[in-house]
């Protein structure tokens, strides 16, 4: 499995888990390979839409959407996600 593939089932795992969610925004954030460990962890962020400003106040200059950031481990060999845990940002 190379990244471009992580990257895409990360995607479709998140997507499917959080479906009745509503999540909005669905992006890439980081990739990283653990070699030792022959795992791939991808982290991916998206918006939630009680997590979101309404139109009038996106166009009054309000703050944009709270991100969410998930980290997928996937392993190499097989492509079977691990696990999905929580990513606090960093700013």
């Amino acid at each position: 499995m190379n990244a471009k593939e992580a990257v895409k089932s990360a995607k479709k795992y998140v997507s499917e888990m959080l479906a009745e969610e509503g999540i909005v925004n669905l992006g890439l954030e980081e990739i990283e390979r653990d070699d030792a460990k022959k795992m791939w962890n991808i982290t991916l962020g998206f918006s939630r839409p009680w997590n979101t400003t309404g139109p009038l106040s996106a166009i009054a200059g309000g703050a944009a959407a709270q991100r969410t950031y998930r980290t997928i481990r996937i392993r190499e060999t097989d492509g079977h996600v691990v696990s999905m845990t929580r990513r606090e940002p960093l700013d």
